[in-house]
């Protein structure tokens, strides 16, 4: 269900005064009927060592998300069911090694390419099907020095509903640059996750003020159910 405007995440960590000053922006949060769904970097090394606490599974694997990215895998899934059967074009970001070992960012839709290798691959659970997007990036951003928002205008597309990690690094810039560029931006609460707790109630908190509509995955669903 929708819920209060600050029915959220960061209730046990904003405080009345906070929420007063923040009043102004409350409104009806929503999604347009030409959105697109943003899966924002769910490759596999995000969820290296398993559905632990970060703190352990920091000691092996550095910038895995932990319990977090595993909490967030079957709502996330949801979503996307949710969305295919609506017909929603469904974007992909995630990153991968060229010969040398680093990091490039190159743009192709799925028909032309070769299953991704590990860490950079997209998780099993959120596999893309034939026709989706792929964008490779290299900074935070999915916008920034990519063709994704030529897509968007091809496509005809005014909303974005987002998911995926870290909520205060590739999720935020993507999001900002996003509502910069005139989308009006939804984000599925329970699908965006941050290696810190605190780290992703805090800008999830700002996001909600500033530059999109978080929204609790159920009620996003019946938003994307009622699009059919």
């Amino acid at each position: 269900m929708r819920g209060d405007f600050e029915d959220h995440c960061w209730k046990d960590i904003v405080s009345a005064e906070t929420l007063e000053i923040y009043s102004r922006y409350q409104r009806d949060v929503h999604i347009e009927r030409k959105a697109a769904i943003v899966v924002i970097d769910l490759f596999n090394k995000v969820f290296d060592g398993g559905n632990r606490p970060v703190v352990e599974v920091d000691k092996e694997h550095p910038g895995a998300c932990g319990e977090h990215a595993w909490r967030a895998i079957e709502p996330t899934m949801r979503l996307l069911e949710a969305g295919r059967t609506a017909g929603l074009p469904i974007i992909y970001s995630t990153c991968a090694p060229d010969q040398s070992g680093k990091l490039r960012a190159t743009n192709r839709p799925l028909s032309s390419m070769k299953s991704l290798l590990d860490p950079w691959g997209i998780k099993e659970e959120f596999k893309p099907h034939q026709g989706d997007l792929i964008i490779y990036k290299e900074r935070a951003s999915v916008f920034f020095g990519t063709p994704l928002q030529a897509y968007l205008q091809r496509m005809d597309i005014n909303c974005l509903i987002v998911c995926g990690e870290s909520t205060s690094g590739c999720v935020r810039a993507s999001i900002v640059d996003g509502y910069s560029h005139g989308f009006h931006v939804a984000v599925a609460e329970e699908c965006t996750f941050d290696r810190s707790l605190l780290s992703h109630k805090v800008n999830l908190f700002d996001i909600h003020h500033k530059y999109a509509d978080v929204m609790h995955v159920d009620y996003l669903i019946e938003e994307i159910n009622a699009l059919v």
